[in-house]
């Protein structure tokens, strides 16, 4: 399973690091209003990226609006995308000089599959 989102895997969802990780993550921030177009566009190019990797899944996150897009082309190249389900969980810490802190940790559930009827 390929990582298509902003954050590093985690060892728990198992998911590998495309070697050009940092064009994925240009492709999936927009820094100006999208045409309907360029959304399309990143999407497809992102599906290539994980058809370069012969990925049968795809852990998916990002901008709400680019999602239903990726989905439909990593699902019309045989691609599975997936959504990673997590707890947040609070965890309070104290730090060296004895201040307690308090923290979020994201513990990994499963994940939730796309598909269409």
């Amino acid at each position: 399973m390929i990582n298509l989102t902003m954050h590093e895997a985690t060892p728990e969802q198992g998911a590998f690091e495309p070697d050009n990780k940092a064009e994925v993550k240009d492709l999936l921030v927009f820094k100006d209003l999208p045409t309907t177009n360029e959304i399309r566009q990143r999407a497809h190019i992102l599906a290539n990226i994980a058809g370069e990797y012969d990925a049968t899944h795809a852990m998916i996150g990002g901008a709400l609006y680019l999602m239903s897009h990726l989905e439909r082309a990593l699902l019309t190249r045989g691609i599975t995308p997936l959504y990673a389900f997590s707890e947040r969980v609070s965890v309070e810490v104290v730090n060296d000089k004895g201040e307690v802190e308090k923290k979020s940790v994201f513990k990994h559930l499963g994940f939730i599959e796309v598909g269409y009827d």
